[in-house]
């Protein structure tokens, strides 16, 4: 029996890393009458192999962790995993083109408190301007989150990046051309053929489910390539829970006047209070409040698809 990790899936086969290289496997029978999510990129599965490179899952091991969204084209809402053990959140911004956005970056870190996966700030392009890193460390400092400057050209902060990517699998999240590929492809240079041949073998498969797919890093570890993970952390979020996922938030949660305060309006809010005197950057209460009214709006209405 050999242990290995689902890279992605191509129709009804998976691609597993194992450490003797990567197999094409299918499921077993008892397996095939489960749910369509029950293997998805990230599980750690056990294989019988057989001759050339071509294996049988028997068994999934139990997942420490999984990110999740709603199931596309369903009448009836319902939660898929696209991708299991997943151990961090790497949120990417850069110091210019383009400059950091600050609530998407809000919006990336409430979806890794929201699946309780531990998320990181990473400044890249520092060498063009260093002053945005004092903000984002004034801003999620409070929170408790650690922000790491990079910088391809220099370099900078690549060793600690490569440091914290190892051994690990994480999620790399950001706007388009915060350089996200530039820092992978600095720590690790064979990683972008790497990634354009598991994409042709992707492509290559039919019926398939795009939902995520690992790429093994050269210095231990897997990168996760989630398309739609915006829409990932806004399904499925209690917006009771939301202040929650704003740590900084949690010191006060129990002080307010009412025990279900939303911190909008209510009087006596010991959270509006808190940014009022400055416990933490006034602008993520306004980021909460408008996460608050997205989630408080089912992600299949059709308020929300007009933007509300």
């Amino acid at each position: 029996m050999t242990t290995g990790v689902v890279l992605a899936r191509i129709g009804s086969t998976y691609r597993v890393h194992t450490h003797d290289g990567e197999v094409t496997a299918v499921l077993r029978g008892k397996l095939k009458h489960r749910d369509d999510d029950r293997v998805v990129a990230g599980d750690v599965v056990e294989l019988e192999l057989h001759t050339g490179d071509h294996a049988t899952i028997s068994t999934v091991r139990r997942r420490k962790s999984v990110l999740v969204r709603r199931a596309a084209g369903e009448r009836s809402p319902r939660a898929q995993p696209i991708a299991a053990n997943v151990d961090q959140v790497v949120v990417v911004a850069s110091a210019r083109s383009p400059e950091p956005n600050t609530r998407m970056l809000d919006r990336f870190l409430v979806i890794a408190a929201g699946t309780r996966i531990p998320a990181v700030v990473v400044l890249n392009k520092i060498d063009l301007d260093r002053n945005p890193l004092a903000a984002l460390l004034r801003r999620y400092g409070p929170a408790g989150y650690q922000v790491l400057a990079t910088s391809v050209r220099e370099p900078e902060g690549l060793a600690a990046l490569r440091d914290l990517l190892r051994g690990r699998s994480s999620v790399l999240a950001g706007q388009s051309g915060v350089g996200k590929s530039s820092l992978l492809n600095a720590l690790d240079p064979g990683l972008n053929l790497r990634i354009g041949e598991i994409s042709t073998r992707w492509d290559s498969g039919t019926h398939t489910t795009r939902a995520a797919m690992l790429v093994p890093l050269a210095p231990g570890g897997y990168v996760v390539d989630t398309p739609g993970l915006r829409e990932v952390g806004t399904w499925g979020l209690d917006p009771e829970l939301l202040a929650v996922c704003f740590p900084e938030f949690r010191p006060f949660l129990d002080q307010c006047r009412f025990d279900n305060c939303r911190h909008l309006a209510e009087p006596d809010c010991a959270v509006r209070r808190a940014a009022e005197q400055g416990a933490f950057d006034p602008d993520r209460l306004a980021s909460y409040q408008r996460i608050y009214e997205e989630v408080s709006v089912p992600s299949w209405s059709s308020d929300r698809r007009r933007g509300r």
